[in-house]
Order: structure tokens, then C-alpha cells, then sequence
């Protein structure tokens, strides 16, 4: 598939969920460039704004398996990753899969579920995995993690650990819809009779793999690799950070600017594609001082003074 070909079959996704879910564009292009990159996305917001909808419609646009993990305080392992169960007709243990075995996995209130049962999410996330009883399970081909957090209602939460969050390509929020958006859910909701909007099939499941390769050929000029890396680098000599981005995050950073560039239907990646992802792919992966968490510093307040340090290069297509 060509660069012209995938970025006008990411539009077509982008509009299906967009006729179902009332978010901005920035929103839904930043959980589709997680896609693109073949990584997890984390979503953080106040109940009610639609994120589980958004799960499911790109799940339903791309026509993929989708399962969805409500974490609880009583949340066990096993019930993410499966168990083997005593089967009497044969005498033996069969394995059961649990409902991390769908291509498309949401998460939800991630941070309700104690640490040892978030980091059962771990494997799976980072090979595409899960070892029951010392066997080791493939996960479906693409896999990838949708999971939310309400970053109100912290009470019988737990923090996702440094080690997790660094798992997510990108972290994003929905924010509240705007007056015209929130009065379409009224208008919705008057007439229920009237027929909800769907998200219909934009490609066959089997194609997502070949949309995700274009952004494995997208061109980086040598000179925004520089760029990428300097950014990163930057985190960690702020002052007001304790442990900036990883190199792992730099990679994150790396992959999200090439999809970037395939959603904008080029093979090659300019600096805008670094600025339009990089907020969503280091904010979540710096710790603070704590005299920063003092004064209400904002870790993308961090990105953006980073951002206005580091020179921008020029790059030529």
C-alpha cells in the first residue's frame, strides 16, 4: 500500500468513528497514529465524555475483535490473561484464554486495579503475549491496548507505575465537547426512535497490518532524528524533572512521527509530525521533582518549554 493510498484510508477511518463519537480531530488523529504505530494508547478523562465508544468505534471501523476489561479492586490476573481449567471428559487442564485475547483491548479505569494485576497487562503489551502455568500464548495479530483512567476520583486508586505508562505510544484526553457537541448528544438522546449513528467497516480487518507497514518506510531526514533525540535528552536536564523521557520513549516518539506523516498521506516525516505527537508521547513518561508537584507544575507545560529550547532543523522533503 503507498503513503497517498494509507493516509485516505486513515481519513476514512478517522470520519467513520468521528459520525459516532463528538470529539476533536487532534483527539481522534492522535489515537489513530497510536494505531499506525503499533502501539497502546492511554486515555485519561472524566467519566461520561465517551471512551469507551471511541474504543469500540475504531474496533468496529477497522473490523476487529474487541473485548472490553472493567478494573476492579478484586480484579485477578487470571481474569485478564485466562486459566487452565480441569476438563473431566479428558482428564486435563485445558486452557481458557481470558478477554485479553481480542485484537483490540480496552482497559477501563486501569488505575482501579491493584499493581500486581496491572502489570498482568505488561507482557501482553510488550510481546504480544501471556505465560499461564509456564506456557506461553500468542495473542491475536494486531493487538493493541486501549485503556482509561479518571484522573478526578483518585480515592481506592492506584498510580499506574513508571514502568507502565512508558508502555503507551501516547497518552490523550477527550476533553469536554464544545456547545454544538454536547447539544448533538441532547438532540440524540430527544428522539429515541431515531436510529443512533454507527460506525460501519472502513477496511477489512486483514488490512491493518498493510496500513501499519507504510509507516515502517516513511523517510526521517537524519537531521530530525537529531531533533528527536535532543527533545528527549532536553526532559532530562529540566530542573523541575526527576526522570525524563526514556530511551524507549525516544523510540515512541520516533514511530508516532512517522505515522504522523502517513495520516498526512507522505512518506516522509517534516518537524511538524514531531510537534504534533510529542506532548501526547513524553507528558505521561516524566516524573517531577517534588517541589514541581508542589506548584502545580503540568508535565506538557514541560514539553512545551522543551519544545521552545530545542532548535527546530530544517529539513528539505
Amino acid at each position: 500500500m503507498d503513503h497517498d493510498t494509507a493516509g485516505r484510508t486513515s481519513r476514512q477511518i478517522l470520519d467513520a468513528v468521528g459520525s459516532a463519537v463528538i470529539a476533536d480531530d487532534h483527539f481522534l488523529e492522535t489515537v489513530m497514529t497510536g494505531i499506525l504505530a503499533r502501539g497502546h494508547v492511554l486515555l485519561e478523562d472524566v467519566p461520561g465524555t465517551g471512551k469507551t465508544l471511541t474504543a469500540q468505534s475504531f474496533a468496529t471501523a477497522l473490523d476487529l475483535s474487541f473485548k472490553r476489561v472493567q478494573f476492579t479492586p478484586d480484579l485477578l490476573p487470571s481474569d485478564i490473561t485466562g486459566s487452565n481449567v480441569f476438563n473431566e471428559a479428558t482428564g486435563e487442564f485445558d486452557f481458557q484464554p481470558g478477554p485479553v485475547f481480542a485484537n483490540v483491548v480496552l482497559a477501563d479505569e486501569i488505575n482501579r486495579a491493584p499493581p500486581k494485576t496491572q502489570a498482568a497487562l505488561l507482557e501482553a503489551m510488550g510481546e504480544k503475549q501471556v505465560t499461564v502455568d509456564g506456557v506461553t500464548h500468542d495473542l491475536p495479530e494486531p493487538f493493541f491496548v486501549i485503556a482509561t483512567q479518571n484522573p478526578v476520583e483518585q480515592e481506592g486508586t492506584f498510580g499506574l507505575p513508571e514502568a507502565q505508562r512508558d508502555r503507551f505510544i501516547v497518552k490523550t484526553s477527550m476533553g469536554y465537547p464544545d456547545f454544538g457537541g454536547e447539544r448533538e448528544l441532547i438532540d440524540r438522546r430527544a428522539d429515541r426512535t431515531a436510529q443512533a449513528p454507527s460506525v460501519t467497516n472502513v477496511i477489512d480487518g486483514e488490512r491493518l497490518p498493510a496500513l501499519q507497514r507504510t509507516v515502517e518506510s516513511v523517510t526521517v531526514d537524519g537531521t530530525l532524528r537529531d531533533y528527536v533525540v535532543e527533545l528527549g535528552r532536553a526532559t532530562r536536564e529540566d530542573d523541575r524533572v526527576d526522570v525524563g523521557v526514556s530511551p524507549r520513549g525516544i523510540q515512541r516518539l520516533f514511530e508516532a512521527t512517522r505515522a504522523a506523516a502517513v495520516l498526512d498521506g507522505r512518506d516522509y516525516a517534516v518537524p511538524d509530525d514531531v510537534k504534533s505527537v510529542v506532548e501526547e508521547a513524553f507528558a505521561h513518561r516524566l516524573v517531577l521533582t517534588a517541589d514541581a508537584g508542589v506548584r502545580g507544575v503540568d508535565p506538557v507545560t514541560v514539553v512545551d518549554d522543551v519544545l521552545d529550547r530545542v532548535e527546530v532543523p530544517a529539513v528539505s522533503p
